[in-house]
């Protein structure tokens, strides 16, 4: 049974990855020649009715459809190692797989109706693999993921309701009349709606975190090119909406504040997996901010190079955390480059290119962004928040860094760290690998254009300094671990509220969820159970109950009841009788 199980993982994994560099060398072929096929399947005729499947593929969806499966075929021979104790394996890999494919026909729909089938399955396989492992912790985890999921789901729903007045769902036929037209603006802000809560922005931040409940894994695809770039998909797709009205720049204003948000969050967390889910936020409102201000192809651009360095690190965690026996705190790491200099060379690579290191594949996308808001008109106060966000990037990254490699290993002495897992180092290398050259051949690839980005010296190597004084930042107030926690217990509120995401989870669960799940109870038991039951059915039941042996009494063929009957219809003919003289 087992063999039967890694077989099933290994041609899963030599599937996707045939298909994934099959579907990049046609995106290829696409974005030099500047092609694009629209396929429409008639699933249905009948009369007048026909029913239409319409798929859209040009040079991005194929690209990024290519990312999606090269990154789900390395987490799922990963997973061959990572989840071999689990009986259900098969399970597992077929959820992945089921929301791989949710995350495929989101990617080539042009259509509202199918985007919706796609964002559907993307939250309902979510819910499933933040619950795999039974716990309470996980179950509230997944309720959290799915109720902050319906929004943008009843979102969708409305835009296709709105929709109607056009005559086709298909929206791909109505993005130059989005710019001029004011009627289309309702169905751009319930789309962006969508987008804010899929791509985990303000005030919808609270679940991506306690999505950190699924399996690593599942972590290292949901927070790297699936799930939580959905919603940056959608809006590159709609980005015609963000142009002209006051949507591009509250957008811009939201993300900014995301950025800002998890950036600080992360540098006062502790546990490994949500630092990088934090730093997965904070990527999410650049690309974000970008993409409201015009730049559809940079914040495309990111998104491709975040996938594969993003999922470089949560592999890389993944196997330390399997390393120290599933303990996630970083306070009980340390040295952890003596034991397993593998891991951690890919893990600081990631990192790197996480921070902004010139040449590796962030440095690209990171730097081309930010000269870009150096070159546009912006306010001082999103000016702040893009360049401060980034130094607090390298900041949370260099303090990861120093406390999970650098001193003593913190915890028991008998421990069985070590770079044995072979399976989990091939997927582990292959994405250093990418997260390396992925960068440079991607910019090559899309920016077929030459562009002058012409600036000062000094607003150029601005991006650089502003890195280079994060990382000292970070790991000066690491290495001074007394006085940054005596600091941090004499500002306990600020902390608290700079370290628990802005109160964020505890309004979304206590208010935001938790009140409407309470009405619903305190209603259902008042109303459904109480006084509709009351005079509703039960009420019916006793009536007919009663006129029942009321009935069954005349059918015994009783003399008494007779009599009684005959006396009783002799008094109403009398009382009609007198009252009508």
């Amino acid at each position: 049974m087992v063999n039967y199980l890694l077989n099933y993982c290994k041609i899963s994994f030599y599937v996707l990855m045939f298909i994934s560099l099959s579907l990049f060398f046609i995106s290829l072929k696409f974005l030099l020649v500047g092609m694009v096929y629209f396929i429409e399947w008639e699933i249905l005729s009948m009369h007048s009715v026909s029913i239409v499947m319409t798929f859209l593929f040009d040079w991005m969806s194929l690209m990024f459809m290519s990312f999606v499966l090269l990154i789900s075929s390395l987490v799922i021979f990963y997973s061959d190692q990572y989840m071999s104790e689990d009986y259900n394996i098969n399970r597992f890999i077929l959820l992945v797989l089921m929301f791989v494919m949710s995350m495929m026909m989101l990617i080539i729909s042009p259509n509202l109706i199918s985007i919706l089938l796609g964002w559907d399955g993307l939250g309902l396989v979510s819910y499933c693999l933040v619950i795999y492992f039974q716990n309470v912790k996980s179950y509230n985890a997944g309720m959290l993921t799915a109720l902050s999921n319906r929004i943008g789901d009843v979102a969708i729903l409305l835009a296709i309701a709105w929709m109607l007045n056009y005559g086709s769902w298909n929206y791909i036929f109505y993005l130059e009349m989005m710019v001029n037209d004011r009627e289309m603006m309702i169905i751009g802000i319930l789309v962006m709606l969508a987008a804010m809560t899929k791509s985990a922005q303000i005030p919808f931040s609270s679940w991506l975190p306690a999505a950190m409940a699924a399996p690593t894994p599942v972590s290292a695809l949901v927070h790297s090119s699936t799930l939580v770039t959905a919603g940056v998909y959608l809006l590159i797709r709609f980005n015609f909406l963000l142009v002209n009205w006051w949507m591009g720049q509250f957008l811009l204003l939201i993300s900014g504040l995301t950025m800002f948000m998890a950036g600080l969050g992360a540098n006062f967390e502790f546990d490994l997996k949500k630092i990088i889910a934090l730093s997965t936020l904070s990527q999410l409102g650049l690309m974000m901010s970008i993409l409201s201000m015009g730049f559809g192809n940079l914040a495309f651009f990111h998104l491709l190079t975040h996938a594969l360095f993003k999922a470089l690190l949560f592999m890389c965690a993944g196997s330390i955390i399997h390393n120290m026996k599933n303990s996630q705190d970083i306070r009980m790491m340390g040295s952890l480059s003596m034991s397993m200099p593998l891991t951690c060379s890919c893990f600081n690579i990631a990192n790197l290119a996480l921070c902004g290191m010139p040449f590796l594949a962030g440095f690209y996308s990171k730097d081309l962004i930010l000269e870009m808001v150096l070159l546009s008109h912006m306010n001082m106060f999103s000016f702040f928040l893009f360049f401060f966000s980034t130094g607090l990037t390298v900041c949370y990254s260099f303090r990861l860094v120093y406390y999970s490699m650098v001193g003593d290993f913190n915890s028991s002495s008998l421990h069985p760290l070590n770079d044995k897992s072979m399976i989990m180092i091939f997927s582990i290398f292959f994405l250093m690998v990418m997260a390396v050259i992925g960068g440079s051949m991607l910019m090559w690839l899309i920016f077929l254009d030459l562009k002058m980005i012409c600036l000062p010296i000094s607003l150029k190597l601005l991006t650089l300094m502003v890195c280079f004084m994060g990382g000292l930042f970070g790991y000066l107030l690491s290495n001074v671990k007394l006085f940054f926690i005596n600091k941090a217990l004499m500002y306990y509120n600020y902390t608290l509220f700079a370290g628990s995401m802005w109160f964020m989870p505890i309004l979304s669960t206590m208010g935001v969820i938790g009140t409407p799940l309470k009405l619903g109870l305190y209603s259902y038991k008042s109303f459904d159970q109480g006084w509709s039951e009351y005079f509703g059915g039960q009420m019916i039941y006793m009536q007919l109950k009663n006129y029942s042996l009321y009935l069954q009494e005349f059918q015994n063929n009783s003399l008494k009841i007779y009599l009684l009957s005959y006396l009783m219809w002799f008094i109403i003919l009398l009382m009609m009788l007198v009252l009508i003289n």
